[in-house]
């Protein structure tokens, strides 16, 4: 069986032989490839604010994929390209890097193991993700919600947009 997942790609650190972020994720899709996960399609990348301590804005794009592995397997696949990139084990939260693969979605619906829950636990709450996803996806459903990318996507927007509540 072949699956389709829906990957989150991001980065905000030069790579000393790619480049600047831009240029880390157009290497990261090349290794994709490479890896035995075939790139079906790919968002416009985005700049987005940095979450956290990591003061640099990122690079942030989403792609459409498929490969034979299931979700634990093909996040494995993931943590070693993205230690091929020169990112280290976990450490501190939100810190900056220089390539970051999320497993956000896949065809399966949704997926739980020791290591891993899809759909991704935040990407609701998340433009510089859900802004990608859209662009390419835009039908697909979140398996909790039952809502589409679009549907997530204008939710998003309209609460980030909302004014805020005038004091009593």
């Amino acid at each position: 069986m072949v699956w389709r997942y829906l990957i989150a790609l991001g980065s905000n650190v030069r790579h000393v032989r790619h480049g600047r972020p831009e240029q880390v994720l157009a290497a990261a899709l090349t290794a994709l490839d490479g890896a035995g996960i075939t790139v079906l399609d790919v968002a416009s990348t985005i700049r987005s604010a940095a979450l956290g301590p990591a003061h640099r804005r990122y690079a942030n794009t989403a792609a459409v994929v498929e490969c034979p592995l299931e979700p634990d397997a093909l996040l494995a696949r993931l943590k070693q390209i993205e230690r091929a990139f020169g990112r280290r084990a976990r450490g501190q939260r939100w810190a900056a890097r220089v390539l970051d693969l999320d497993l956000v979605l896949w065809q399966g619906g949704a997926w739980s193991s020791p290591g891993l829950t899809v759909p991704h636990a935040a990407f609701r709450e998340r433009a510089f993700v859900l802004g990608p996803a859209r662009a390419l996806a835009a039908q697909w459903r979140d398996p909790l919600t039952g809502l589409t990318l679009r549907q997530l996507h204008a939710h998003l927007r309209r609460r980030l947009t909302r004014p805020a509540a005038a004091p009593r």
